[in-house]
């Protein structure tokens, strides 16, 4: 039930202390185009006394919204028990009690009582909570304030909450926001939802999932929110959302576009009490008006609907791919024989029935007494939980001699993996041999987590706040998301037909690794150069940091005596990214090992110039007194 109401009924004193609980309780419900409001346990007065009725369940059909309501609309059923008050006693009450209830509903601030609001947030933040100020600065927070302070008077209900969330947006983290989601509707902020799933595919936005009403949409690509181009749309809506990278605004901001009170705060519609979409589906353009409705609930799991009851999901359920099984469980494993590979889907860092440690105690058990090579860990369902869960994870990845080498472990990214899940991509980098794979990270590596809950004191929007700074990484790592090594998206036609190109390169990764290992080891530095321009260019290598990768093979090569080979290759380093400190460092060195004293001094100096305060200007400094420059 969304929400319950009590009231007291209007009697004299003598008669209120009769009363022993509430004149009524209200439970108050919606569902799809519907309103259903039930009434027990009712106090009713009759002829001057005060009797109590069994049960008065009266039900309003709502097919649009709850304005404008009449008697004729209700239906009063099952009138039970004694001194029944009569039907004219009864209509009196609904009077008295819908009377409230549009007082409650309709109540509006003034422009002072939300300038109020932004006022007391402006101190509460600039008091509170300095260390925000990272990515975007004091003076700019306050600007933005300014503006809104002076806009506010001529600005509706709706578009105030919008300009509000925007503020708690300019600092860029996911965890401090203004949640404006509505699918489980809060009268404090009073928006709708369109029946209707919005995904953000590698070929473009669809709807993935819609209200058995429009069926004919299922599946449809997006082209335009009313007359605005879908680019422009996802440009408006995007300020809103408090998006830590591009990646968190397709995991989570993207819900946005099916919230009409956004967009027309937004610009991007004219009138939020109906939405047209123009949408293609097979070749064939059309358009479809979506009406609006009142949500209690999500009808799916983890950002996409589920075919059930009256919603339905664009995939076939013929079949369902790992990623997609056991929604229900948040974690779960399977054998993989043919590819000798144990699949995990973790999609929280919540304890389930069986909790986190004794699940992934069980799993490690399978792969020690079985014939497993590789491990496959999903997380791009993973929004979070309680990361010192993460605890047991890395035990038992760290102690596993047969899965924490290079090519065995294997960990799925996405556009969801955020918060804890966050911190177990972080605490794995920094441990394990890992690849990953997939999509980067909706969370930068280090980042502002935990939060308080403000209450703003006119409007009673709750804004939260985050207060603690989650450092896994170096702090001067400042990388905006976890980028996987070898990417892979799904398009729409991937996920209608159940198709996984992202497990899927996990084994396909497998051969460009060794294709790449195998190809730098050669020592042929033409070969090298050419396959290397060719692969910077190639959407497979998209997130493949070559820099790094050219470094640690010329460092293999001395290992192996093969000193010019390590030269050639830090030479070409240097070429293709001459911003690359590191690799200069490495250049130097590759010409102190080859003998070239007076080389290794000039660029050993260059990275010094380049970069006077870094740790590798510092390694430098040390080379040169130990090589007498």
């Amino acid at each position: 039930m969304a929400n319950i109401y009590s009231f007291s009924p209007p009697v004299g004193k003598n008669q209120q202390k009769r009363l022993k609980q509430p004149f009524l309780k209200v439970f108050y419900t919606t569902s799809f185009r519907k309103t259903h409001i039930v009434l027990q346990h009712v106090w009713a007065i009759d002829a001057g006394s005060v009797h109590k009725t069994a049960h008065y369940r009266i039900r309003y059909l709502l097919s649009k919204k709850a304005a404008g309501i009449k008697l004729e609309d209700f239906d009063i059923l099952n009138l039970k028990g004694n001194n029944m008050c009569n039907r004219k006693s009864v209509l009196v009450l609904i009077i008295l009690l819908f009377s409230t209830l549009q007082l409650f509903s309709q109540a509006k601030l003034t422009a002072a009582q939300w300038q109020a609001d932004l006022k007391f947030l402006q101190e509460t933040v600039n008091q509170d909570y300095q260390p925000l100020f990272r990515k975007v600065s004091q003076p700019e927070f306050n600007a933005a304030v300014e503006r809104l302070h002076q806009q506010i008077p001529a600005m509706e209900h709706h578009e105030i909450i919008v300009g509000l969330a925007e503020i708690v947006a300019l600092f860029k983290y996911g965890h401090t926001a203004l949640r404006l989601r509505s699918w489980v509707h809060n009268p404090k902020i009073d928006f709708q939802q369109l029946p209707v799933n919005f995904y953000w595919f590698k070929d473009g936005i669809f709807l993935q999932g819609v209200h058995k009403d429009y069926q004919r949409a299922l599946g449809a690509k997006v082209l335009r929110v009313g007359d605005t181009p879908i680019e422009k749309a996802l440009a408006a809506i995007k300020p809103v959302v408090s998006s830590e990278n591009d990646q968190f605004f397709k995991g989570y901001g993207l819900h946005y576009l099916g919230v009409p009170q956004i967009l027309h705060a937004k610009g991007v519609i004219e009138d939020p009490k109906q939405v047209t979409l123009h949408l293609e589906k097979e070749g064939k353009q059309f358009s479809i008006n979506i009406q609006p409705i009142n949500s209690t609930h999500f009808p799916g799991r983890y950002g996409l609907f589920q075919t059930y009851d009256n919603w339905l999901a664009a995939r076939s359920y013929d079949t369902t791919p790992h990623w997609l099984r056991y929604l229900e469980k948040k974690y779960y494993y399977e054998y993989l024989p043919d590819q000798k590979a144990v699949y995990v889907r973790q999609s929280e860092v919540i304890n389930d029935e069986e909790n986190i440690a004794n699940f992934y105690q069980r799993t490690f058990d399978f792969i020690e007494k079985n014939d497993v090579e590789k491990l496959i860990i999903d997380l791009r369902l993973n929004g979070g939980g309680n990361n010192y869960n993460n605890r047991a994870v890395i035990k038992q990845l760290i102690k596993s001699e047969k899965i924490d080498q290079p090519n065995r472990l294997y960990v799925i990214l996405g556009r969801n993996t955020f918060s804890a899940a966050q911190n177990l991509v972080n605490e794995i980098e920094n441990y394990t041999n890992v690849i990953f794979v997939g999509e980067p990270t909706a969370e930068n590596v280090n980042f502002f987590g935990d939060v308080n809950t403000v209450t703003l004191p006119n409007s009673k929007l709750d804004i939260l706040l985050s207060h603690a700074w989650w450092q896994d990484k170096d702090p001067r790592d400042t990388r905006q998301w976890t980028a996987p090594h070898w990417p892979a998206a799904l398009t729409f036609k991937d996920y209608a037909t159940n198709k996984d190109p992202v497990l899927n390169m996990v084994f396909l990764g497998a051969d460009l690794e060794n294709k790449v290992t195998t190809l730098l080891h050669s020592g042929d530095i033409k070969k090298i150069r050419d396959n290397i321009q060719a692969y910077l260019n190639a959407p497979i290598y998209e997130f493949y940091n070559f820099q790094v990768r050219i470094n640690s093979a010329g460092y293999q090569l001395i290992n192996e005596n093969r000193n010019k080979d390590a030269l050639d290759l830090f030479k070409m380093n240097t070429e293709l990214f001459p911003e690359n400190v590191n690799g200069w460092d490495s250049l130097a060195e590759g010409y102190w090992r080859n003998g070239d004293i007076d080389s290794a001094k000039k660029y050993y100096n260059k990275v010094i110039n380049m970069a006077p305060n870094s740790r590798v200007a510092e390694n430098s400094r040390n080379m040169l007194a130990r090589i007498g420059g």
